[in-house]
């Protein structure tokens, strides 16, 4: 297994397939999506190589991120192969939905365990104000057709925005009363491009927490292979609610986390620096040497981001590596 200098262990591979993304999400990609390379995308073929090795290496998780995996046409291949490679046991993924409900059912044919669906209000006018898109509606429809899919781990992503969505946390519980589903709060992150907005809409995950808790919701423990969420859950109601919090004290002490780009490189770090080039071996087929270089990057990772010092490393916007 793959351990770094600090003996945190990594299980947990997040994938992305494609920077591009067609919302315009004010805290990612205001302006919309406008390619910065040739868009040579890692292939199936490497993409086999890269799940093969990292499967060697003890990965028994992997998210599919973007930008937006979506808008990939074999998105169902790249599931169905992360799904016959021998010990991964979990196929996430996370997107913004917008042909969830046209795909859901392929996706979850091809093998597909868990679903994460952007969401960030529940407002039809609010959500298209934040992401560009009227879709809060479809969007919705295809969760519901998730849940009959046969897909039991669905979570709804809400990035806390303080003058969009951080007084609608009533409206959000009151939607998983009934379902058996997650919202997960993620505290907004300061990237290259957004420090304006950042400092503008910045809540932190601690008041939500202290809500919860003041109506009765309990810290839950931490699943294996869980991602960083801290979650919640109340007698009263079947979802759970998580918090993702990354300026809060320690937050980097139980990661698990490798990611990898859509053009091939290896992140020790959201906010890392430029990432790791390990394409020439992708595109070899060459299992062997992508697990030799995946063990000698791993002992340059570093004890914590520095997000609180407002160092953000070469991440400009979260499209860039899916978060």
């Amino acid at each position: 297994m793959l351990t770094d200098n600090f003996g945190r262990q990594f299980q947990y591979l997040r994938l992305s397939i494609t920077d591009a993304c067609n919302f315009r999400c004010q805290y990612c990609l205001p302006n919309g999506y406008h390619a910065e390379h040739d868009r040579q995308f890692l292939s199936l073929n490497e993409i086999d190589t890269l799940i093969t090795a990292f499967a060697r290496l003890g990965m028994r998780k992997v998210r599919i991120t973007g930008g937006e995996p979506g808008l990939r046409k074999d998105l169902p291949d790249i599931i169905s192969l992360c799904r016959s490679t021998a010990g991964i046991e979990q196929i996430a993924l996370t997107t913004n939905g917008f042909n969830l409900e046209k795909n859901i059912q392929h996706w979850a044919d091809a093998g597909l365990t868990a679903l994460n669906v952007s969401a960030d209000s529940l407002d039809t006018q609010l959500f298209a104000s934040l992401t560009g898109q009227a879709k809060l509606q479809t969007i919705l429809r295809g969760i519901a057709k998730a849940e009959q899919s046969g897909i039991k781990n669905i979570k709804l992503n809400a990035v806390l925005l303080k003058h969009f969505n951080g007084q609608q946390l009533d409206e959000y519980l009151a939607w998983i009363k009934q379902r058996n589903l997650a919202i997960r709060f993620i505290e907004l992150m300061e990237v290259g491009s957004n420090k304006t907005f950042f400092n503008k809409q910045h809540i932190s995950g601690e008041v939500i927490k202290g809500k919860l808790l003041d109506q009765g919701w309990f810290a839950m423990p931490r699943a294996p292979l869980a991602g960083p969420a801290q979650e919640f859950s109340h007698p009263d109601y079947q979802g759970r609610v998580g918090l993702i919090m990354p300026y809060s004290k320690d937050f980097c002490q139980n990661c698990n986390r490798l990611r990898m780009s859509a053009m091939g490189k290896l992140h020790l770090c959201l906010f890392s620096e430029q990432g790791i080039n390990i394409r020439p071996w992708l595109t070899a087929g060459d299992v062997k040497g992508t697990c030799e270089a995946v063990r000698q990057a791993l002992t340059d990772k570093s004890a914590s981001h520095s997000l609180h010092l407002h160092q953000t490393g070469a991440t400009k916007h979260l499209a860039m590596i899916g978060g």
